[in-house]
């Protein structure tokens, strides 16, 4: 909570047991997987009671309940959870991709059925970056929406991470973007994998790649004409956009606030104190949503000279809503219209969350 008011999060990825991954790990080896554990009937071998893929219900209920530790050491009153981008792997063969996406929202799945008030989810879909459009995805998507009470869908900008994806405005992505608008649902953009050689070398390349790909899609989005095409759309970019402007307000190189921005947000996980009071200034407050991403990539420990506010030293840099509250150039009104108000526009399926 916040001074009385919920704490609405927006990104979060699920907890599942690292013996999840061992399932689609036997289908790289054998060029095979079935159908998701979960979706087997019951007595069908590892589907019907729950579990499958080498999980438990108690070794999920164990994983999901240090999650929500983890989440109240930080005030966080409820997440959107997704998938894990790092494991999405858009590259994987064809035949195994919807299989794997399939037992991913399963997954998700149990952990919002394991604490429903404080957990919602989010689809992971089989994108094909050669495919025409993203028809394929509109079944898993319903399926999310429909049966799993899902809130949202995470799209990558570049499923196959070798940036051979159609730019996140043209009509390729229109299938999903429709059924969001229908349903109500917003996107979320998260990078994934990326598998350009030239940063191989690089540990955590992935998350170069998560910045290359969310600020190519913020800025194709902000030009873009989907909002045109889709009034209704709504669409948060993970850890704020990927990149900040360089320019200053008056340059024709940086896009023009009020430029098709009325549906686009961007959420806070920059773990960087000023990096993320820059992110906040750059948007806008109106376009910035709470996502702090823990657990996650913010296990490392805030030090006192990592900045002149003092907000969350000693703590991890995913606690983030002491170092907002402790931003001299935001309001109380200003921190509430983030952690919550801005996060149940974006996803108004917060209220299913009691």
């Amino acid at each position: 909570m916040f001074k009385g008011t919920k704490v609405l999060d927006v990104h979060g990825h699920v907890s599942a047991p690292p013996t999840a991954r061992n399932w689609i790990m036997g289908g790289f080896s054998s060029g095979h997987v079935g159908e998701s554990p979960y979706r087997r009937p019951a007595g069908a071998g590892g589907g019907g009671e729950g579990g499958g893929g080498g999980i438990t219900p108690e070794s999920m209920l164990e994983a999901n309940k240090r999650h929500i530790d983890y989440m109240d050491a930080r005030n966080i009153d409820v997440q959107v959870i997704g998938p894990r981008p790092f494991m999405m792997m858009g590259w994987m063969q064809r035949h195994l991709l919807p299989r794997w996406c399939e037992f991913t929202n399963d997954t998700i799945h149990e952990q919002v059925k394991n604490f429903p008030g404080r957990f919602l989810g989010a689809t992971m879909l089989p994108q094909i970056a050669e495919a025409a459009d993203l028809s394929n995805c509109v079944p898993e998507f319903e399926k999310g929406v429909k049966e799993y009470g899902f809130v949202g869908t995470y799209l990558s900008p570049d499923p196959d991470g070798r940036h051979n994806s159609p730019g996140m405005n043209t009509k390729y992505w229109d299938p999903v973007y429709a059924k969001c608008q229908e349903w109500n649902v917003p996107v979320f953009i998260h990078g994934t994998n990326c598998l350009d050689g030239r940063i191989g070398h690089i540990p955590g390349n992935y998350q170069v790649g998560f910045v290359v790909e969310t600020f190519l899609a913020s800025r194709i989005l902000a030009y873009g004409d989907q909002f045109e095409r889709f009034p209704g759309l709504r669409i948060c970019i993970a850890h704020g956009g990927g990149a900040l402007d360089r320019f200053i307000t008056s340059s024709n190189h940086r896009i023009p606030r009020g430029k098709d921005m009325t549906n686009l947000y961007f959420d806070t996980c920059l773990y960087d104190v000023d990096y993320l009071a820059l992110a906040i200034k750059q948007w806008g407050v109106d376009h910035i949503c709470f996502g702090t991403e823990a657990p996650g990539s913010g296990g490392a420990v805030r030090q006192a000279s990592d900045h002149a506010i003092q907000a969350g030293v000693g703590t991890t840099s995913d606690n983030l809503l002491p170092v907002l509250d402790a931003m001299p150039t935001l309001s109380d009104a200003d921190i509430v219209q983030i952690v919550n108000k801005n996060p149940m526009k974006v996803f108004p399926g917060f209220a299913q969350a009691k």
